[in-house]
């Protein structure tokens, strides 16, 4: 699918203005007008916004019998500073769109012109834009909202930029694509003391030792093999900087990761029973919950070789990944609910990582992710 130079161009014009006023997880308020402002113009069936977040849908509707086709793409920017100095830096102190979620959702608006063009011949056509991925909590808003719930898609589609692969390399895997993460936190409550008489108090310090080496223990940072789990402390504090006094309390956090949910129930029941022993050997009390939440993305073998042929049909070099990646991405619980599949494209060899204060979105990736897209859906919903 070839846009018209002067499409491409504005398409770029708002990607850059997405990028100069960004929006951190849960606050795309602005964002989010934006695009609805921007999808008036190409008149889709209908708009619809979240009732209780900032999630927006653009559906195109044949009005014929047909598969539900859903591509994904995000709105929320990082709490990162940016570096750059170019003339769409981020205007707003502190946050910035480090991740690239302003060019996967220019993406998007790219396949509206196409479907204004080459409307569906069947079925329908669902363009969703996510807020909320870097929390891991937008995914899951979305479901609970009364114009998804009401859709039903047959497949859903998300790709995601990746620096340092050759630009726009297409890397696809049939099943775990991307990580199950879960961030733990384990709260620890003794009792202080004076630091010369220690053993009037509780001083948790021993357990904080305990649980950093288990965690240790059962971590394989392996990524070749099934069972692979990765816990990394990522926070611990104990007590404070108070010599006179033994510590009464302790905080650690955590990140893990498998390749499958099953795997991390497993090791969130290991680490159940595991601080139940902590807190009645060293008589503490022991709260722990989890938070920023991202399920394993799973790509339904069908799905993602439709994302193969529309790689071969553009001429697209295809990279075939050995294993997932170990980062979470939030579009995983879609992929718990829904048939299907996720894939990357590389941003370029020397393009600054993800989540770095100097990353931008390549341009060069908007038309190669808006065929794409195009082609999956040509496959499916065109006569």
């Amino acid at each position: 699918m070839n846009l018209k130079p002067e499409t491409l161009e504005d398409l770029i014009s708002f990607r850059k203005l997405l990028h100069a006023h960004p929006e951190v997880s849960g606050e795309e308020s602005s964002t989010a007008a934006r695009l609805a402002a921007y999808l008036q113009k190409l008149n889709p069936t209908r708009i619809q916004s979240g009732l209780d977040c900032h999630g927006l849908i653009a559906v195109f509707d044949s009005g014929k019998a047909g598969e539900t086709i859903v591509f994904r793409a995000e709105l929320d920017a990082l709490p990162i500073t940016e570096t750059n100095d170019f003339e769409h830096r981020s205007r707003v102190e502190g946050v910035s769109h480090k991740c690239g979620h302003d060019g996967h959702t220019t993406i998007l608006l790219g396949l509206a012109h196409c479907l204004v063009e080459h409307p569906p011949e069947k079925g329908k056509v669902v363009l969703l834009f996510q807020p909320a991925e870097e929390t891991g909590k937008g995914a899951a808003a979305i479901l609970k909202e009364s114009f998804f719930q009401d859709l039903k898609p047959d497949l859903i589609f998300g790709l995601h930029n990746l620096p340092g692969f050759p630009l726009q390399e297409l890397l696809i895997k049939d099943g775990a694509f991307t990580a199950s993460v879960s961030s733990l936190v384990i709260k620890l409550k003794g009792k202080t003391a004076h630091a010369a008489e220690p053993e009037n108090g509780i001083n948790p310090a021993q357990a904080v030792a305990e649980i950093l080496l288990q965690m240790q223990l059962w971590s394989d940072n392996r990524p070749e093999e099934e069972d692979f789990k990765l816990i990394t402390p990522v926070h611990v504090e104990l007590g404070s900087i108070a010599y006179g006094v033994s510590a009464g309390a302790a905080e650690l956090r955590f990140t893990m990761r498998t390749w499958t949910q099953t795997q991390m129930q497993g090791l969130k029941d290991q680490i159940r029973e595991f601080l139940m022993r902590i807190k009645e050997t060293h008589r503490l009390g022991v709260d722990f919950y989890y938070t920023e939440e991202f399920k394993a993305t799973n790509n339904l073998p069908e799905a993602a070789n439709s994302i193969r042929l529309a790689g071969k049909q553009l001429g697209l070099n295809l990279k075939e990944r050995d294993q997932p990646f170990k980062w979470g991405e939030d579009f995983g619980l879609f992929t718990q609910h829904f048939k299907g599949a996720f894939f990357g494209l590389g941003a370029g060899e020397n393009c600054p990582a993800l989540h770095n204060p100097d990353y931008d979105f390549p341009d060069a990736l908007i038309p190669t992710g808006i065929s794409i897209f195009h082609e999956i859906y040509r496959r499916h919903l065109r006569v």
